[in-house]
């Protein structure tokens, strides 16, 4: 045990006996040296427990505790109530972290910050690797973290443990992303020096396995591997193959071991690549694709502006001849019914008397209008 540490890693652990061990190592190969590792074992399966005591580093203590609700939050502040580090980091059961991961964080905090975070690497489950850039300094990035949702894993954080009033400072309360609510309170309690945004990837993120999917359920980690998949040009460092039946993280913490510093520049470097690459695909690609897009958009909507203006003119003219045939229906309806009304009357005229009386008169000047023509 270190009598002082410098540093309190977090590591809760529940069922991944296959990588814990793996994700241990990259923990003790850390360029700082100055920590205690809190594995908090919540309710954790058979066999890690030996995984754990494997390593025989006194600087790794173990709280074999049993399960607590939701994701075990309760115990991770039984275990940080016996941090002694002034700096407090985290590290996840599944992931693996880069040898300076935390030499970056804490020069992250030098000036004064209350947490740093740095960039994550997420892989896929078939072993693509994709940067996720969250930037808090940028206004609406900052909105979205502090309002709507998490982008930013929490390997990534490191804060100072006198931010706060105490150590146990994990919600209880909530029954997911406790991580996330503990971030955003950090930055509100600090506002005169929130956050350090360390500017390189210093965290492999590995999809959990109750997500059962390639993606981690991540839209942008989907939508960075469907461009993975049909680019060619993708940097082989962020490809690497898992073969069957091997894990994600058993590949990458191979080729990490073998010159650690090296595999950090290359894979920095290939991030960097992708980053200009996708880019340089934006301005000479996208962007031209999206303005033609707009343009024909602009074309289409002015067309059916136009038709419906033909249209609306179209109505006006059927209404007008409906109107019109209508009055015609009417003056029609009009003479019929005077028509009819004329006939009622020379009916009756020839059923009168006086019709009768005048019958001879009639024929007599019928006659005489015969002779004269």
């Amino acid at each position: 045990m270190v009598s002082k540490p410098r540093f309190s890693i977090l590591m809760p652990t529940h069922s991944r006996v296959d990588v814990i061990g793996l994700a241990i190592q990259s923990v003790l190969d850390q360029t700082v040296q100055d920590f205690e590792l809190l594995v908090v074992g919540d309710g954790c399966a058979p066999g890690t427990a030996k995984v754990i005591a494997a390593f025989q580093d006194a600087r790794i203590r173990f709280f074999d505790l049993p399960k607590a609700p939701n994701y075990g939050y309760a115990n991770r502040n039984i275990a940080l109530r016996e941090a002694r580090g002034d700096l407090i980091g985290f590290a996840a059961d599944d992931d693996l972290l880069f040898p300076d991961h935390f030499e970056i964080l804490a020069d992250g905090l030098k000036g004064g910050a209350a947490i740093a975070y740095s960039q994550a690497l997420w892989v896929s489950t078939d072993g693509i690797a994709a940067p996720f850039l969250t930037n808090l300094e940028l206004a609406d990035e900052f909105g979205f973290f502090m309002e709507s949702g998490n982008t930013i894993p929490a390997s990534c954080f490191l804060y100072r443990a006198d931010c706060l009033p105490s150590r146990d400072v994990w919600p209880e309360d909530v029954t997911s992303a406790a991580d996330w609510r503990l971030w955003q309170r950090i930055i509100r309690d600090n506002p005169h020096n929130p956050f350090s945004y360390c500017r390189v990837p210093t965290v492999l993120h590995f999809s959990a396995e109750w997500k059962n999917s390639r993606h981690s359920q991540a839209s942008q980690l989907a939508t960075f591997l469907d461009i993975a998949d049909r680019a060619g040009w993708w940097p082989s460092a962020l490809r690497v193959w898992i073969p069957n039946p091997s894990k994600e993280q058993s590949e990458y913490s191979r080729l990490m071991r073998v010159d650690p510093a090296a595999w950090s520049e290359q894979m920095r470097r290939a991030v960097g690549d992708l980053v200009a690459r996708l880019a340089w695909e934006d301005v000479q690609t996208i962007r031209p694709m999206l303005a033609s897009a707009e343009a024909e958009k602009a074309t289409v909507h002015s067309e059916i502006s136009r038709l419906r203006n033909e249209l609306e003119a179209a109505h006006q003219s059927s209404a007008e001849l409906q109107s019109a045939a209508s009055d015609a229906r009417n003056e029609k309806d009009e003479i019929e019914q005077t028509l009819q009304v004329c006939q009622m009357q020379i009916a009756a005229l020839h059923q009168s008397r006086s019709w009768r009386f005048t019958g001879p008169l009639r024929k007599i000047s019928t006659s005489l209008r015969s002779k004269k023509s």
